[in-house]
């Protein structure tokens, strides 16, 4: 008679198929624990890199930061100047303003001076003045009588009473021969009737002009 062990053949399958789940979940298990090893690794190069990126935003920021601070130190110290100068112009302005007629002739007459021409004496009388000078050429003098004209307060014309030419000897280091000199004189009549003008005396005082 021929007998079978089925009970044995049972037992081997079933734990054959015991063993084959076991290394089922030990496989899935170790793929899920480096799964979730590749996500944490990779969330945390992206940190890195979001970090590197904040802070070069940062650094850049900080630069632009200083450039801006010089650049309103620049424009706290241009305005402080802008203020100064605008008080100065201001304070010119205002001393222009008070200024009386004759000291703004007096002005007026040192501005009309040209070059190769310089005066001697200057005498007011009355509203008349009476300039006297030299000039080493004719264009110097007819340049400094066209320059007294454009005054509003002198009026026109401005004559030419006198002129002569003289000859002064060189006093240079290598004397030359003499040199040509005009001497002239210059009357004009004030255009508003006002005090007599600082160094000259009315009535025929005058004043030296070097």
């Amino acid at each position: 008679m021929i007998r079978i062990n089925l009970l044995g053949v049972e037992r081997k399958t079933r734990k054959t198929i015991a063993f084959d789940v076991g290394q089922r979940l030990t496989l899935a298990c170790s793929l899920i624990i480096v799964a979730a090893a590749v996500l944490i690794g990779w969330w945390y190069w992206s940190l890195g890199q979001a970090s590197a990126s904040v802070d070069a935003e940062m650094a850049a920021a900080q630069q632009e930061a200083a450039r801006l601070q010089s650049l309103l130190a620049e424009v706290s110290q241009f305005e402080a100047r802008r203020g100064q100068l605008r008080q100065r112009v201001a304070l010119i302005e205002q001393l222009r303003g008070g200024q009386s007629v004759p000291v703004q002739i007096l002005d007026h007459v040192s501005r009309s001076l040209p070059d190769m021409l310089w005066l001697t004496e200057l005498q007011q009388e009355g509203n008349t003045l009476t300039i006297s000078g030299r000039s080493t050429t004719l264009i110097s003098l007819s340049d400094f009588v066209g320059n007294l004209g454009r005054s509003p307060l002198l009026q026109k014309p401005i004559e030419i009473v006198e002129s002569q030419v003289e000859s002064v000897p060189d006093r240079g280091t290598n004397p030359g021969p003499a040199v040509d000199l005009i001497t002239f004189e210059v009357k004009a009549q004030m255009a508003a009737k006002a005090a007599p003008v600082a160094g000259a005396t009315p009535g025929g005082g005058a004043v030296a002009v070097h």
